[in-house]
C-alpha cells in the first residue's frame, strides 16, 4: 500500500516542482507528509486502491498549496 501512496505523492510533488511551485528539496518533504497520513489496512480490490491513490494525490496537492495538510488524514 505504501508504494502506491509514495508514487502518487511523488508525481504531484514533481509536477509542482516542474511548475516552479515548490523547490526541489521540498519534494521529499511533501512525499513524507503524505506518507505520514496514508491510511493503513488491507485493500483487497481495485476500487480501494484507486481511492487511496486519489486521496494521496489530493493530500500531496494540499501540501504543495499550503505547506501542510489542512484536513484530517482520512
Amino acid at each position: 500500500f505504501a508504494p502506491l501512496v509514495l508514487n502518487a505523492a511523488n508525481e504531484i510533488a514533481v509536477a509542482a516542482f516542474l511548475a516552479e511551485k515548490i523547490k526541489f528539496m521540498e519534494i521529499p518533504a511533501t512525499v513524507e507528509r503524505v506518507l505520514g497520513f496514508s491510511p493503513g489496512g488491507r485493500h483487497l480490490n481495485l476500487g480501494d486502491l484507486l481511492e487511496a491513490d486519489r486521496q494521496a494525490r489530493e493530500q500531496a496537492a494540499e501540501v504543495v498549496k499550503h505547506g501542510t495538510l489542512t484536513t484530517s488524514g482520512r
